[in-house]
């Protein structure tokens, strides 16, 4: 244990937890805006819009605030990152900033989404448009630079703050508000049913993609199966594999069994139970990623030398 504590650089995971759950709460709030509350906000809703609209517009006013609150949080981190790399290589901060594109445009498109959040939470309607473009953009900013390789993270990180993030909307901003607003008993668990009909297709296919790049990011950093088992970052993350089975098998129960249930207020507050459990069980996940992203990359096998090699003979040419 003593061996394994000693490969991980603290407080390097909590920096790590804590850019996950900026990251996670920023994007959620994109994705609850744009995909789930989106038809009352405008209202093309198939239920009767003035029943619904001003708890669907207090409802994105609270996902503005946390996804405010998260992408400062995200800045601030992202200050003090430079800050390190200043110390440890002894230059002004300044000079660090500024040695290339990719530090400025990052600092630029965090301060766009604080002030798409900031113009979204007084009622203006761009400031959502302007969040979406600083949170998504950031997100995927290696393609400003042609880096399309270096992708593969950010997209999987992506897909994870739609799914997880998103679902935290759903329960905060979404049906814990709505039970608590004026709509009537039927109508409040009328409003849950169809807030949770919207997410519910996109968790899937957010977690489909979640699950894909997934994949390729780990036989990125193992590069050999044995190493899953045999190296500190593979089995760290055979316990993450495990925990987020337990996320899937949370988030089946609840389209399985609890989903069919909504329709009425009790069936909203179990789904709320439930969904929170969810959330509880991904933030351990984030708490064990946190740990893994930290650990060391096993090093790639080395290669056995040719017979030839072996013997001390030149190599054969042609």
């Amino acid at each position: 244990m003593q061996a394994f504590a000693s490969l991980i650089p603290w407080p390097q995971p909590v920096l790590e937890f804590l850019g996950f759950i900026a990251a996670f709460l920023a994007t959620g709030a994109i994705g609850f805006r744009f995909i789930v509350i989106r038809p009352w906000i405008r209202g093309h809703a198939r239920t009767t819009p003035g029943d619904f609209r001003n708890v669907a517009l207090e409802a994105a006013r609270r996902a503005a605030t946390i996804g405010l609150l998260a992408t400062a949080l995200a800045l601030a981190l992202f200050v003090l990152d430079v800050h390190a790399q200043a110390t440890e290589r002894h230059l002004p901060f300044e000079q660090v900033f500024g040695a290339g594109a990719a530090t400025p445009l990052e600092a630029g498109l965090y301060l766009l989404a604080i002030i798409g959040f900031g113009l979204a939470i007084v009622g203006v309607g761009p400031g959502w448009h302007l969040a979406a473009a600083g949170v998504i953009l950031g997100a995927l900013r290696p393609i400003f630079f042609g880096q399309w390789a270096r992708l593969i993270n950010p997209i999987h990180m992506l897909a994870g703050g739609m799914w997880l993030g998103t679902l935290f909307h759903v329960v905060v901003a979404g049906i814990w508000l709505t039970l608590r607003s004026g709509l009537s008993s039927e109508r409040r668990g009328f409003f849950v049913r169809e807030i949770v009909a919207r997410f519910s297709p996109f968790a899937l296919a957010s977690a489909g993609v979640l699950a894909t790049f997934g994949v390729i990011t780990a036989w990125r950093h193992l590069k050999t199966i044995s190493a899953l088992w045999t190296t500190p970052y593979g089995l760290t993350l055979i316990v993450k594999l495990c925990v987020v089975a337990a996320v899937l098998a949370l988030g089946a129960f609840n389209l399985r069994r609890q989903r069919p249930l909504l329709g009425s207020e009790a069936g909203a507050r179990a789904l709320r139970r439930s969904a929170s459990a969810e959330l509880l069980v991904a933030m351990i996940v984030l708490v064990i990623t946190s740990v893994l992203v930290s650990l060391p990359s096993p090093k790639p096998p080395p290669q056995r030398p040719s017979p030839r090699a072996a013997a001390g003979l030149p190599p054969t040419t042609r």
